[in-house]
C-alpha cells in the first residue's frame, strides 16, 4: 500500500514560475509513487480578507492550473479545502489541545501582525487548520518548502499531544520530505525567495503572463555590477536567473557553464526569458483548454472532494471517539 502525500496551494495572488519550479513540478514527479491529495487551500486564504468574487474565480484558476502542470486528476486527488468539512471540523478538535504558546511563537504569524492593525484568530490558528489538512488524511509524506517547516513540525508536535492524551490515533508526518524543485528568488529582490504576495510588477513571473510579460519582466531583473557571468564572483540576481534556466531547461552544470561563462547579461537575459516563455507555452495552452469546459473543471472538484471524503470522515469520527464526544 503506498503512503499517502498530502501538498497545498492558496487561492490568492498569481502562481509563478517559483510555485511552478519549487512545488507543483515536484509534485507531478512524485505523484504516482504516492497516494496523492493536493488541497486549493481556501479556507487558509480567508485568515485575511478576500473579495469573494476574486477568491472564486481564483479557485478555479489554481485548480486549472494544477492539472495543465501535470497533475494527473484520474490519479490524484484534487481538493478544494472547503468542499470537505472535516478540515473545519477537525481544526476545531485540535484546538483544543493545542497551547497558545505554541502558536504564538510562530514565525509567520509574529511576520504577518506586525503589518496588521486588526489582527483576526485565523492567523493566529493558521497553523492548527494546518495540523488538520495533514492529519485528517494520515497523511505520511507533506512535501513543504523550508517557510512551512515550523508549521510541520508543530502538526508533529500537536499528532503527539493528542496522541499521549487519547491513546494512538494520528499517523506522525515524516520529517525527511521529498526533494523540493528549485528555490527561485524574486527578480526585482533576488536575496528574498519569489512571492505570490509581493506587490512588486517585476517581481515575479506568473504562470498566465503573456510572452511579451514574461520578456520584459525578464529583462529588468536585478543583476549587478559585473560585464558578464563568472560563476566565482556573480552575484545573487545572475545566480537566480541561471537557476531559472537551469530549473527550466534541465541542464547539468557541466552544459551550464561553458555556456554561459563571460556571456553579457544582455543576452543572459535574452536567453532565459525564452527559455521560460518556451516552457510555459504547452501549460498556457493546457490551460486554456481546461477553462474552456467550466464542468470537466467542476468535476474534477466535485471528484476529488467525494474520494477523499470518507477517509476525512473516517479521521474526524475517530477523533471524536477518542475524546469523549457523542458519536451514535
Amino acid at each position: 500500500m503506498k503512503a499517502r502525500v498530502l501538498s497545498g496551494v492558496q487561492p490568492s495572488g498569481n502562481l509563478h514560475i517559483g510555485n511552478y519550479l519549487g512545488a507543483l513540478k515536484n509534485w507531478v514527479r512524485i505523484q504516482h509513487d504516492y497516494e496523492s491529495i493536493f488541497c486549493i487551500v481556501d479556507l487558509h486564504a480567508i485568515t485575511v480578507y478576500q473579495k469573494p468574487e476574486e477568491l472564486r474565480a481564483k479557485i478555479l484558476e489554481i485548480a486549472a492550473l494544477f492539472i495543465a502542470s501535470g497533475i494527473d486528476p484520474k490519479h490524484s486527488a484534487l481538493v478544494v479545502q472547503s468542499m470537505v468539512h472535516g478540515h473545519a471540523e477537525l481544526s476545531w478538535l485540535l484546538t483544543c489541545v493545542t497551547p497558545v504558546g505554541w502558536l504564538e511563537r510562530m514565525t509567520q504569524y509574529k511576520a504577518k501582525t506586525q503589518a496588521i492593525e486588526t489582527i483576526g484568530d485565523g492567523l493566529l490558528q493558521y497553523p492548527v487548520l494546518m495540523a488538520a489538512d495533514i492529519l485528517l488524511y494520515q497523511a505520511a509524506i507533506v512535501p513543504v518548502g523550508e517557510d512551512q517547516s515550523q508549521h510541520l513540525e508543530l502538526t508533529r508536535d500537536i499528532a503527539q499531544r493528542f496522541n499521549s492524551l487519547y491513546g494512538a490515533t494520528f499517523v506522525m508526518p515524516a520529517t525527511n520530505l521529498p526533494a523540493v524543485g528549485a528555490r527561485i528568488m524574486g527578480l526585482d529582490e533576488p536575496e528574498k525567495k519569489m512571492s505570490k504576495s509581493a506587490a512588486g510588477a517585476g517581481h515575479a513571473v506568473a504562470l498566465l503572463d503573456p510572452p511579451e510579460v514574461i520578456r520584459k519582466k525578464i529583462m529588468r531583473a536585478t543583476t549587478d555590477s559585473q560585464p558578464g557571468v563568472d560563476f566565482e564572483t556573480m552575484g545573487a540576481g545572475v545566480e537566480n536567473l541561471l537557476a531559472i534556466f537551469q530549473a527550466f531547461s534541465g541542464w547539468s552544470d557541466d552544459q551550464m557553464k561553458p555556456h554561459f561563462t563571460g556571456m553579457r547579461y544582455g543576452d543572459l537575459k535574452k536567453q532565459v526569458a525564452e527559455m521560460v516563455v518556451s516552457q510555459l507555452e504547452p501549460l498556457q495552452a493546457r490551460y486554456r483548454e481546461i477553462t474552456a469546459d467550466p464542468a470537466y473543471l467542476a468535476g474534477v472538484l466535485r471528484e476529488g472532494a467525494e474520494r477523499v471524503t470518507p477517509i476525512a470522515d473516517s479521521t474526524v469520527r475517530l477523533v471524536k471517539e477518542r475524546m469523549g464526544l457523542y458519536t451514535p
